[in-house]
């Protein structure tokens, strides 16, 4: 890249993240995320094998309360950008006692 030359726009991805499956809780899935996609591919480092890149955006995670901070500080700052909506959790409704109903679909094991 020359010395008059702008870096091409790295795209973003704006979403809001899903609990893992070791978190009981909702913590931080009630906050929207930007990340920067990767640029280029990763190179392996000659010397020891290590596995590298000159990409440092790709470390950065920028939390948001709101979808719309995110997409107006992407666009103050002229990146490009994608917003991927939530599903929406589907939770079944069971209680303990439903182990013991008469007309229980499996039979009972034990």
């Amino acid at each position: 890249m020359s010395l008059g030359e702008s870096p091409k726009p790295m795209p973003a991805r704006i979403y809001k993240p899903a609990k893992s499956a070791m978190q009981s809780g909702m913590a931080r899935t009630k906050q929207w995320l930007l990340v920067f996609e990767q640029d280029r591919p990763r190179e392996i480092e000659a010397l020891m094998g290590w596995t590298s890149s000159g990409d440092t955006r790709q470390q950065l995670r920028l939390w948001f309360d709101t979808k719309e901070e995110a997409i107006a500080y992407a666009e103050r700052e002229r990146i490009a950008y994608r917003v991927e909506e939530p599903q929406e959790v589907k939770r079944r409704t069971i209680s303990y006692s439903d182990n013991f109903k008469f007309n229980r679909v499996g039979p009972w094991t034990h």
